[in-house]
């Protein structure tokens, strides 16, 4: 199995998280530290990113990925078994 890619590497740096607002992606019985953040983050190339956060780490989306990722939560591809 191959390594995976991070594709975000040359911009990640560039991203000023320390100011971003954070909304807790929370549901109904969960705990709160057992959920997750998420957060919107213009950057001087122009695109807005989107990152989510857990537990000490941090993923970075493109508008595109995060509305791939939103269609899939919708869609119950996320949803734990009964």
């Amino acid at each position: 199995m191959s390594e995976p890619v991070d594709n975000k590497a040359h911009i990640r740096h560039e991203l000023d998280l320390t100011s971003a607002k954070w909304i807790l992606a929370g549901a109904e019985g969960i705990a709160p530290e057992d959920c997750m953040e998420y957060t919107s983050v213009p950057h001087t190339d122009g695109n807005t990113y989107w990152a989510m956060r857990h537990g000490g780490t941090t993923l970075v989306f493109t508008q595109t990925e995060w509305d791939a990722f939103l269609a899939g939560v919708r869609d119950g591809q996320f949803n734990l078994p009964d």
